[in-house]
């Protein structure tokens, strides 16, 4: 049982430490497309990652393209601010591709388009901001689709 957590253009390492200690936890894959706001080597990444970085089951791309190339046909869900129904209404199922984008932006406007019917969002109930930092979504969406299986 697990997912498969995708971070596009990931920026800021300490995100991607923590999530890949959380895709360790939920016994997930994790997958980082290129191009990365940090070197994989970045002590900042280890540091939120703690020593379990090693175990981390890792797959890195050199761009979308590689990465949609490779997995097409996998079931994914895109997740996104700008999304229409939100993540209580995913169908979840074991070995799902959870994709988000980069934390400055989000995911490419082209993706999103394409993909309507597979995206979805995290409620926010507040005017005052925008998104969730990034890890803490992947949490929310991981938990969510553990307690689904």
């Amino acid at each position: 049982m697990g997912f498969n957590i995708v971070l596009i253009e990931p920026e800021i390492p300490m995100n991607t430490g923590n999530i890949g200690r959380l895709s360790l936890a939920s016994g997930s894959v994790l997958h980082l497309v290129k191009p990365f706001g940090f070197e994989l080597s970045d002590s900042r990444l280890k540091r939120a990652g703690l020593d379990y970085w090693q175990y981390i089951s890792l797959k890195t791309y050199e761009s979308i393209e590689e990465f949609l190339s490779i997995n097409r046909g996998q079931k994914m869900v895109y997740l996104t601010s700008h999304a229409e129904r939100d993540h209580y209404s995913i169908d979840y199922s074991d070995n799902m591709f959870f994709i988000f984008g980069k934390e400055s932006v989000g995911l490419p406007k082209d993706i999103i388009s394409v993909n309507k019917d597979q995206s979805f969002k995290i409620p926010i109930y507040s005017d005052h901001i925008r998104s969730l930092n990034l890890a803490n979504a992947v949490s929310v969406v991981v938990y969510e689709g553990l307690r689904h299986l």
